[in-house]
């Protein structure tokens, strides 16, 4: 690998950006040390993406085209997924983030799929499924004349599997799981994320079709069909099933829909097969054993003098269909079947970032008709100009194999290198790179408060808010303090009208324009558009359905909502949940919910558990009531001193968080990697402190007792990220921290 020919010191790399490349991009050796700077990356990716025209040219100026990729990055034009940008021209080598395999109704094919889902986690990856194809539960199992149990039992299979795989500390796992609405199982899977310690490594969304639709308007019956026999195995009012749907999402976020019809409408090779899933945040579509890569240009790079560029997003366009091109032929593909499906079809996914910057830059409120008539000319464009890339590519290296029977050769198209050629996927973390806003989303927030590793309080603002308000001369300390706290500019006097009417946030935005943003830039896309339809905490299960039927009678494919707060756990409420969960009508019950302190039975079971601290050994008990961990109390081996004593407040006030319903995990994430001047112990064993033996102990207790360790102590609240303690934005129907780039769907 050749030495970047200009500075480590990228222009427009912020401090946040390089931490973030520095713990999840860069490559580092065996004892953990980082081994190239962020420069270094990506000359290292372009000159592995630029090899690849050797495959077709062996004059090609290899060189050259990698000074042109890598400017095109370090200018952050454009930036390929994360896993190009991770495992290019490493051994791993895999650098796709798109997979969808098939999970066939038989033993054999399901085990299968769990293997395959293993290798592809373990990658780098994220995987897709459908489960309409296995027969639902209670029927009939000929070669044991036994009965099945259905595609929900089966799901838990991948999601264990998910949970083991921790894809070397980079990236976690992430499904899709999608079924047929016409599946006699669609009840069961409509409410298997009811409880949210289920499934919690799938994103989840229903199949609608056509059919059922028309079924909804007309407010009809519609067919239930066993897969193992393709016969009517009974029937429900479509209504009342898409309402179960609507009501569902609008408590928990979750099942998404998508519209089955409208993927295979736009299959490109239907006669290879039919799209039955998409990769886990929704916008890719993909055949069984096919995988896809993508990557986003930065939109918010692109405004000269008050207007766009085209002649330059046209160059940038071009070259990034080429980079995507070449990334399926240096890409190290886990299975030889996605390496021959994905050599076949040849699809790319060219998307964007940077929407909301770009019209903050052109003056254009996110939220108004000129936004959309904007959204549709730009997505225009890159779709006309990324095709005729493709074409260009197509007449050199010949169309992608599969180009017979495709809907190109139907309309008697000339020579196409790729299947698809664009797709809207949500940048989280290439965006926090980039520094641009994510995807076709609004802003995030104008500013917010972040807390760093030596638990300063920083205050981070968006920097074209930043560089505005310094030019208009409104910029403070004190304003931007006030803004982070605020959360809004909307109600800020200070702030002038046509700014505050602009910097609008994703909370700001009715979700009708959030609908109608999604289906402008679908418009003009080949597969899907990531998106997330923002709701206040007090919108009502009507506002969610309006927004599920506008997606339908706008042309997305599919649409996923959160509504704020819906997915914060309150362990302990007043009031019982089906009466809350009666009212479909208006506004939410508003139900005082409160923590309620357990009172403490007189006898109690528990185990005292050993660890020996840099004060000496700290014997700490830890009882149990019929509900879970009640109570703990620790003795030190040394009488009397201060850590007698601060111990004994940490077991006092762990008891009590305990009996207030505050859960294990939280207790460890809070005591863990407390730190004092006399740690004891070596490798697994070290004790860095008292608080630290006390989390240790907790978490040998809950894997002594049999409780789910992995669901106690790492998984995390959606409203906080895990890593940093951020906020978590829900956006594309993943939760991504814009603090440190952390994402839920890798």
């Amino acid at each position: 690998m050749k030495k970047s020919s200009v500075s480590d010191a990228i222009p427009g790399l912020t401090k946040n950006a390089a931490t973030v490349l520095e713990k999840r991009y860069l490559r580092r050796d065996e004892t953990g040390k980082v081994l190239e700077t962020p420069s270094d990356m990506f000359r290292r990716v372009a000159d592995t993406i630029a090899a690849a025209d050797k495959k077709f040219d062996k004059k090609a100026d290899v060189s050259a085209l990698s000074d042109t990729f890598y400017r095109m990055m370090t200018n952050f034009d454009f930036l390929p997924n994360s896993p190009t940008l991770m495992n290019a021209g490493r051994p791993l080598g895999q650098l796709s983030a798109c997979f969808v395999l098939p999970v066939g109704d038989s033993m054999e094919e399901i085990f299968d799929a769990v293997k395959y889902t293993a290798l592809i986690h373990k990658s780098g990856g994220g995987t897709g499924f459908s489960f309409s194809r296995l027969r639902p539960a209670n029927d009939v199992v000929s070669t044991t004349t036994g009965i099945s149990s259905g595609p929900l039992s089966f799901m838990r299979v991948f999601d264990v599997a998910t949970e083991t795989i921790k894809q070397g500390g980079t990236r976690r796992g992430a499904n899709m799981a999608i079924l047929r609405v016409d599946h006699p199982s669609v009840m069961d899977f409509i409410m298997c994320k009811a409880d949210q310690k289920q499934f919690n490594n799938f994103n989840i969304s229903v199949g609608l079709t056509e059919k059922f639709m028309e079924a909804v308007e007309r407010d009809e019956e519609y067919n239930l069909v066993n897969p193992r026999d393709k016969k009517v195995c009974g029937s429900l009012n479509a209504r009342k099933v898409f309402q179960r749907i609507v009501k569902q999402a609008w408590e928990n976020g979750e099942p998404g829909i998508v519209f089955l019809d409208r993927l295979n409408r736009d299959n490109p090779t239907p006669l290879v097969g039919e799209i039955e899933s998409t990769n886990p945040c929704g916008e890719q579509p993909l055949l069984p054993y096919e995988s896809c890569n993508l990557g986003s240009i930065n939109l918010g790079t692109f405004i000269k003098d008050g207007t766009v560029d085209w002649k330059r997003l046209k160059e940038v366009i071009h070259n990034a269909v080429h980079f995507l091109d070449n990334v399926i032929e240096a890409n190290n593909y886990p299975l030889q079947q996605i390496h021959d499906m994905t050599h076949a079809n040849r699809k790319i996914g060219l998307g964007v970032m940077g929407w909301a910057d770009m019209l903050i830059l052109l003056g254009i409120p996110y939220c108004s008709d000129e936004a959309v008539k904007l959204g549709k000319k730009v997505m225009k464009y890159i779709n006309d100009e990324g095709h005729q890339a493709s074409q260009e590519l197509g007449k050199k290296r010949g169309s992608f194999p599969n180009f017979k029977g495709s809907i190109f050769d139907k309309k008697g198209a000339a020579p196409q290198r790729n299947a698809t050629v664009t797709t809207i996927a949500p940048t989280g973390t290439i965006s926090i790179i980039a520094n641009s806003s994510s995807g076709v989303e609004p802003l995030f927030a104008v500013s917010y408060v972040r807390t760093v590793m030596d638990k300063n309080v920083l205050i981070e603002v968006n920097p074209i808010f930043e560089r505005i308000a310094k030019e208009r001369g409104f910029y403070s300390e004190s304003l931007m303090q006030k803004i982070a706290e605020h959360g809004s500019v909307q109600d800020i006097p200070e702030i002038p009208v046509d700014i505050r009417n602009v910097f609008v946030t994703s909370h700001e935005i009715t979700p009708e324009y959030h609908i109608q943003m999604q289906s402008a830039f679908q418009l003009y896309t080949d597969n899907a558009v990531s998106k997330t339809v923002n709701f206040s905490n007090t919108a009502t299960i009507e506002d969610v359905e309006k927004v599920y039927m506008l997606a339908y009678e706008t042309g997305c494919k599919g649409v996923t909502i959160y509504r704020d707060g819906s997915r914060d756990e309150q362990v302990l409420t007043t009031g019982k949940k089906e009466e809350q969960a009666a009212s479909v009508a208006a506004t939410p019950v508003e139900d005082e919910k409160k923590a309620v302190k357990r009172e403490r039975p007189k006898a109690l079971k528990g185990a005292t558990h050993q660890m020996q601290t840099g004060c000496g050994p700290l014997y700490i008990t830890i009882n149990e009531d019929k509900n879970g961990l009640f109570e703990l109390f620790t003795t030190m081996g040394k009488a009397g001193g201060c850590a007698a004593s601060q111990s004994e407040a940490i077991g006092r006030m762990v008891s009590l968080a305990w009996r207030s319903g505050i859960q294990a995990r939280q207790v460890v994430k809070q005591l863990q990697g407390i730190s004092c001047h006399c740690p004891s112990g070596f490798g697994d064993n070290r004790v860095l402190s008292c608080a630290d033996a006390v989390a240790k102990a907790i978490q040998n207790h809950l894997i002594d007792n049999g409780f789910d360790i992995d669901s106690e102590t790492v998984r995390h609240e959606r409203g906080a990220c895990p890593e940093c303690g951020g906020i978590v934005e829900h956006e594309g129907g993943c939760s991504v921290c814009h603090v440190c780039g952390y994402s839920e769907c890798a």
